[in-house]
């Protein structure tokens, strides 16, 4: 940490990961974003008292300055609230001076998705490659599969143990951010290339320190989650006019492709692990802006 025996920011790393639960990702986001805080007015532990919201306005404007990004304001300012709560909780101010803090609402935009053709192009182009016998491509047909057919996270997926895949009943048991788990239906296609992968891929790599992982390297071990984004970027290449994407954009596809086709927004905030509904709700969005291109197109009156 930049603040040197700044004890309170320890505690607050402490709190956030054992107390919280909070997944390592956002526990160090977090972090930085209090630590850059503190680091810039000189403040330590003595000082925390004195912090007032005119010094918390005056950080979030200097990132605004600097060119940072809405998204990082934003989270910034959602950083220091959490900390300054947690002072105040534990004892160690009297008065929370980050309460009316505000930030810039982060724009809740979409990267690219792929069309249901693509979509299936792309697994087909993983199927194909599969052909091969090569585990390794088992493997990436099953890891596409999965990312398409349960919209998870690829932290989630590469977290997936063999006794997480129940295929009499076609359901994954997915352990999300903050530790909470849920119930994520598949289906027949994903079905059968796992079913592939385990019985022809995975004992041709698999070694002592495979453990009980799902998704193995060449040389055995737990696959991460670098090799799936570089799998996903590469078969992508063979999609003619499909973004180039992802996992995160398979799971942002799977999402939009379910509400169009009628999904209930709770369902698809169920199967995608949302805290809240409104983060489900830019799924609608993207559908109701491809409705009114194609009425623009196809209404005589538009």
């Amino acid at each position: 940490m930049t603040v040197v025996g700044c004890v309170a920011l320890a505690d607050f790393e402490r709190h956030l990961r054992i107390e919280r639960g909070r997944s390592p990702h956002t526990v160090r986001a977090y972090v930085r974003d209090v630590d850059a805080f503190l680091a810039g007015a000189g403040v330590g532990d003595r000082e925390l008292r004195d912090v007032r919201l005119a010094d918390l306005r005056a950080h979030l404007g200097t990132l605004a300055r600097a060119g940072a990004a809405r998204a990082t304001i934003a989270r910034t300012s959602a950083s220091l609230r959490t900390f300054f709560a947690w002072l105040e909780r534990s004892g160690r101010i009297t008065a929370d001076p980050a309460l009316r803090l505000a930030a810039p609402s982060r724009q809740r935009t979409l990267p690219p998705v792929l069309g249901r053709q693509s979509a299936a192009a792309l697994l087909d182009v993983a199927a194909v490659a599969a052909d091969d016998d090569d585990p390794m491509h088992l493997r990436d047909r099953a890891a596409l599969e999965l990312l398409y057919a349960t919209g998870i996270r690829v932290g989630e997926l590469v977290g997936l143990d063999v006794d997480d895949v129940d295929e009499g009943t076609m359901v994954l048991r997915v352990v999300g951010k903050g530790d909470k788990e849920r119930r994520v239906p598949f289906g027949i296609p994903a079905r059968d290339a796992v079913r592939d992968w385990l019985a022809r891929g995975r004992p041709r790599v698999a070694t002592s320190a495979s453990g009980p992982a799902l998704l193995l390297g060449r040389r055995g071990r737990r696959v991460d989650q670098r090799q799936v984004r570089t799998v996903v970027h590469a078969l992508l290449e063979h999609v003619a006019d499909a973004p180039d994407l992802g996992p995160h954009g398979l799971r942002h596809s799977a999402a939009t492709h379910l509400l169009e086709g009628g999904a209930d927004l709770r369902m698809v905030q169920e199967l995608l692990g949302h805290a809240s509904l409104a983060t489900t709700q830019i799924y609608t969005h993207v559908s109701v802006d491809r409705l009114k291109r194609s009425y623009a197109q196809a209404h005589p009156r538009a």
